[in-house]
């Protein structure tokens, strides 16, 4: 099953992807909300019968509007490790991306004002299904809901500033993600998927996600020792080696670039780079 969240007729709500069909969970009468339909369940999702809407009349919007937490990981694959000339952590290396940087999965991501340096991150994402504490390795399948294709876009100057990285992670637009949360009976084993990020049409980024030095449930392990996951809680898992600022010299994203990053099994995001608006609020 593939549930997304979509706007239609002024409004956003959830529904289930069919083809190039949506079926309308909430006229079916189930949450309109991500969160919500996951707190309740997605069973009934299954099965629900709804109008279905043709997807060239809807915008597909982030699956989880505002995550509760964007939880992400650095330094997940060998091969970015190489690139970066850093050593192999120990432990997953958490971070925080707010949850203003959610954004959907076709829409534009801003270049700061404040950097020309920014960066992509071609990623599987996890997104959480239950209220769960100290969930065991063997266990961590239980409380997912799904996995989509996520974008950890970087602006690496501020990231660079201060170890917690959190400042060049967060900024509004910087996590794309979608295009839906793919329900684990469609993807089966999450560790066995092709993943290739393209800018402009050039590849820049192959991988398999079988790749991850910590996988999807060591994550949620170590997370869940500290802290409550929740419904809609979105962990981006690391990215591979290809990034812009690997290269020689760097890559990075203009103005007009388009950034589209496929997962075998689950989709494909697709953003183009544009100037962050004049009218963004500020004092």
């Amino acid at each position: 099953m593939k549930l997304v969240t979509f706007r239609h007729d002024g409004r956003s709500r959830t529904g289930r992807l069919e083809g190039d069909t949506v079926v309308d969970l909430e006229a079916a009468g189930l949450p309109a909300t991500m969160i919500a339909l996951l707190e309740a369940g997605t069973a009934a999702a299954a099965g629900a019968d709804g109008p279905r809407i043709p997807l060239a009349d809807l915008k597909l919007e982030a699956p989880v509007a505002r995550p509760p937490k964007i939880l992400a990981v650095g330094l997940n694959y060998a091969d970015h490790i190489a690139e970066t000339g850093m050593e192999t952590p120990k432990v997953p290396m958490i971070f925080n991306k707010q949850s203003t940087a959610a954004t959907g999965p076709y829409d534009p991501v801003h270049l700061p004002r404040a950097s020309s340096r920014l960066d992509y991150e071609g990623e599987l994402g996890v997104v959480i299904g239950r209220r769960c504490r100290h969930v065991p390795k063997d266990r961590a399948h239980e409380v997912v809901a799904g996995y989509v294709v996520a974008n950890d876009v970087s602006v690496r100057d501020w990231q660079a500033r201060v170890p917690t990285m959190t400042m060049g992670k967060s900024w509004d637009t910087h996590c794309p993600f979608g295009p839906a949360i793919v329900t684990p009976d469609e993807v089966g084993d999450p560790h066995t998927l092709g993943l290739q990020t393209f800018v402009n049409d050039e590849l820049r980024q192959s991988t398999n996600t079988k790749n991850l030095i910590f996988d999807c449930y060591d994550l949620i392990e170590h997370l869940s020792t500290a802290f409550t996951l929740e419904p809609g809680d979105l962990i981006s898992t690391g990215t591979c080696g290809g990034v812009a600022i690997g290269f020689k010299p760097a890559k990075w994203l203009v103005a007009g670039d388009v950034v589209r990053i496929e997962i075998e099994k689950i989709g494909t995001i697709e953003n183009t780079i544009v100037d962050e608006p004049a009218d963004t609020p500020q004092i």
